[in-house]
């Protein structure tokens, strides 16, 4: 480069040279320059969030995704997408998804299964019963009679109503335990038609955006000169906070997962042994302001917007795993003691954090205008989860509809502050339960996202030694 420049000789070659010099040093900063600040929406800057997780929440949030209790996960890989033909599973080796052998599961994860013949061999509504009971794994085995009594009533309650989720059903013969440690979320090279249809749909269609708004970067946008997108922003700043908030969780989501794919890319394969690695130019493909017209920044903020949004979430829940009652039980009584202390001790982080969103200031309307708009934003929710089950490549499915259900139990919570504060202590509650299923994709959803703001970190380290 510098013979480059020496060699470009006087006048407007050599201030052209200089300048490209200029802008090349300049751009690795942009990014980190641009995303900094306080956040739209609420009173938190980014430079607190990035010190809040580097220090307290990251180094613990990977130890808990690494126990027995938060590491298997059960899903159905095999439902079909509901709302249009599938193109067909991709055929990418890397796509592939390997399950967990029944025999390496828990046994007190999976004892709602194989065990339940062992005291009720022929009574089919108690095993029914003792499979509910069982199936979160997270009840203390020492409860008494009553309480079990109350907790399979507790476990048949339907609360599909208060659910942002379209859930797996955990029953169903092709649900399959998957071990998210040895199926890790990377580029695995699934992209083009197929990926671009799942996203298109997820913002076009359940963003509350109308078809005369185009979104910036759409392929399908018509040329619009020297816009770049300010007429979608002036338009969604025009929105209320609810609809403007859903639209930032969303492009959160989208950003934290697409970082992931960055930081996690096949960087080469010599003699089928493959090698992963952060991938600068993927990065800035993604996030660079000028490869982007500014748009990556925006994308980057609605990460850290997301972040906030799940960290309030555990904060608020926390009461609900305080109890005695709560046991994340797997079999191994010393583990699981363990597993439950290094969970409340992260709770214990999310409320020491200073600057949280308020969740009140949404649905703070009349009451029968916000009860509307929740149960609108709540559906276009779950509509995002079922969109999930059209993604062509297993472990892009696996993991979208973890983060998704994961961040939809944190909506869940957000909006249960009043059945939460009521729960009692020794015993199970109607008005606000949790299963297995969705507290390991809570804190896995919320790991993904540590690790995001992790990857960023790292990432702008590695954009400065290249400068």
């Amino acid at each position: 480069m510098s013979k480059g420049v020496r060699r470009a000789g006087a006048g407007h070659g050599a201030a052209a040279a200089v300048q490209l010099l200029v802008t090349l040093s300049f751009l690795p900063s942009v990014v980190e320059t641009q995303v900094t600040g306080v956040l739209d929406d609420c009173l938190c800057d980014i430079d607190s969030i990035d010190n809040f997780n580097t220090y307290k929440i990251f180094p613990k949030i990977k130890k808990l995704q690494e126990r027995d209790y938060f590491r298997y996960y059960k899903v159905n890989l095999k439902r079909p997408c509901p709302f249009w033909a599938e193109d067909g599973h991709c055929s990418i080796k890397d796509c592939h998804v390997e399950p967990c052998p029944e025999s390496k599961i828990p046994v007190g994860i999976k004892a709602g299964h194989s065990n339940k013949y062992l005291k009720m061999a022929n009574n089919t509504k108690e095993l029914e019963d003792c499979e509910q009971a069982n199936k979160l794994g997270a009840i203390n085995s020492t409860l008494s009679n009553q309480s079990k009594e109350a907790f399979i009533d507790w476990a048949r309650y339907d609360d599909s109503r208060d659910h942002f989720c379209e859930l797996d059903d955990e029953r169903s013969p092709a649900a399959q335990y998957v071990d998210l440690l040895l199926n890790p979320e990377r580029y695995t090279g699934y992209k083009g038609t197929s990926a671009w249809r799942v996203w298109n749909s997820i913002y076009e269609e359940n963003c509350f955006k109308p078809r005369s708004v185009y979104r910036p970067l759409n392929p399908l946008a018509p040329s619009r000169g020297e816009d770049d997108g300010e007429s979608f922003y002036t338009w969604l700043e025009g929105l209320c906070l609810e609809k403007r908030v859903f639209y930032k969780l969303i492009s959160g989501l989208h950003a934290s997962i697409n970082l992931h794919l960055c930081a996690n890319y096949l960087l080469e394969e010599t003699w089928g042994k493959p090698s992963w690695g952060p991938n600068i130019k993927e990065f800035k493909r993604r996030f660079d302001p000028v490869e982007t017209k500014g748009e990556g920044p925006r994308r980057l903020k609605n990460l850290y917007f997301l972040y906030l949004i799940e960290l309030r979430a555990l904060s608020k829940v926390a009461p609900y795993f305080e109890r005695s009652i709560v046991d994340l039980y797997t079999g191994n009584v010393e583990e699981d003691a363990d597993t439950k202390a290094l969970l409340l001790n992260i709770f214990q982080d999310t409320k020491s954090f200073p600057m949280h969103f308020d969740e009140k200031s949404m649905f703070a309307g009349d009451k029968k205008g916000a009860k509307s708009l929740k149960e609108e934003f709540r559906l276009h929710f779950k509509n995002i989860s079922r969109i999930m089950d059209c993604v062509g490549c297993d472990k892009c499915r696996l993991w979208g509809k973890l983060q998704t259900q994961g961040l939809g139990t944190a909506l869940k919570i957000l909006f249960s502050e009043k059945e939460i504060q009521k729960l009692p202590e020794n015993s199970p509650s109607k008005g606000f339960q949790l299963t297995r299923q969705e507290i390991v994709a809570l804190l896995n959803a919320f790991g993904r996202l540590s690790t995001s703001i992790t990857e960023l970190q790292n990432f702008k380290v590695l954009l400065q030694n290249r400068r």
